[in-house]
């Protein structure tokens, strides 16, 4: 029920949200007209700095996988992770590509399966902490011009909320493992098993600082290269930002689009283009819709690679299996974990 009601908020907000973005008819002839005059060949550079990013976070996941002893090449992770970064985008509901990504490891590694569900965390877990990292230095270089604005003011603040509660909830679930609070953790938490799930997560990594190092540092520049797509985006419309410029706006849009509001972020990321560009650089609203679909439309590409490689993998391998069966099997395996952790064993399923 709550994952219907879930899904029919994110449309209903979708909608709403592009219905406000192209509300404008002056504006949308204004984007047609933009569209006429582009520089299509900065669309390539688009794909290419996307598609780099793809390859380190597929490394940075290779690396957490052998930390649980899940060997697989380079080239069937990244087959892995693009299929996840399709459903990440176009699966409505709660159901994210983290779960056929586990379903997917959990097949390659059969008696690997709690390592390739904590691998999956740990690897969301990285992939914040750089985030967070990115973000702290860029809005530290723009704080004077972005604090002059209420509108980027209260992005900065919302960003950090969000960012801030993360890190809130990884220092207490890394506390929880490191002093074994785990039985000692109320019932009535609030996300209590996902504590306890994180808690041993964090214990399991906690001998392979090196590699969890080295994952880390690959995510700083894979999110640099996810922002640098919306920058050559502005290159094609001409906006006259520079990177530094892109660096500073993506942090807040990349965070705030992280929530489950829209169906993948669309209409609320064009929205914040429009919002922070229009305040910062007084980007025209047309063009800033067009520096986010385009950034945005570099992300459908390879997602849509994605559920290309997904349908390839289930006609070689006769698999049916349907979402909801996956679903359940990965819940399953939470659960088991979860029991496990809670009473002090290792989270194996």
């Amino acid at each position: 029920m709550k994952r219907h009601i879930l899904t029919a908020v994110q449309i209903a907000v979708t909608a709403g949200l592009f219905w406000w973005i192209f509300r404008n008819q002056e504006q949308n002839a204004a984007m047609l007209a933009a569209l006429e005059v582009a520089h299509t060949g900065w669309f390539v550079p688009a794909l290419a700095a996307l598609g780099c990013g793809l390859l380190l976070q597929a490394q940075r996941w290779r690396i957490l996988l052998r930390v649980q002893g899940i060997a697989i090449s380079y080239l069937r992770s990244l087959r892995i992770l693009m299929v996840g970064m399709f459903f990440n985008l176009f699966l409505l509901g709660s159901t994210g590509g983290d779960i056929v990504k586990i379903f997917l490891i959990m097949r390659e590694a059969p008696d690997k399966k709690a390592g390739a569900l904590l691998s999956v965390f740990i690897d969301r877990v990285v992939g914040v902490l750089a985030l967070a990292a990115v973000s702290a230095v860029v809005i530290l270089l723009r704080w004077d011009d972005l604090m002059a604005h209420e509108v980027t003011r209260y992005g900065v603040a919302t960003a950090g909320v969000i960012l801030g509660g993360s890190i809130g909830f990884i220092a207490v679930a890394w506390i929880t493992g490191r002093f074994d609070l785990t039985r000692k953790l109320p019932h009535w938490l609030p996300a209590r098993e996902k504590i306890i799930e994180a808690a041993g997560a964090f214990l399991e990594y906690a001998r392979a600082g090196k590699s969890v190092g080295a994952a880390f540092l690959l995510s700083i520049p894979a999110h640099l290269l996810m922002f640098s797509t919306f920058w050559f985006g502005a290159k094609a419309f001409a906006a006259g930002l520079n990177l530094l410029s892109i660096y500073c706006v993506m942090p807040i849009v990349a965070t705030v689009t992280a929530l489950p509001i829209s169906i993948g972020g669309a209409g609320l990321r064009e929205g914040l283009f429009i919002k922070i560009l229009g305040s910062l650089y007084a980007t025209p609203e047309s063009i800033a819709t067009l520096v986010s679909l385009s950034g945005f439309m570099m992300q459908v590409f390879w997602s849509l690679a994605g559920g290309l490689i997904y349908i390839l993998y289930r006609s070689s391998q006769h698999d049916t299996t349907p979402l909801a069966e996956m679903e359940k099997t990965v819940e399953d395996l939470e659960h088991r974990v979860e029991h496990n952790l809670e009473e002090g064993r290792r989270p194996e399923a």
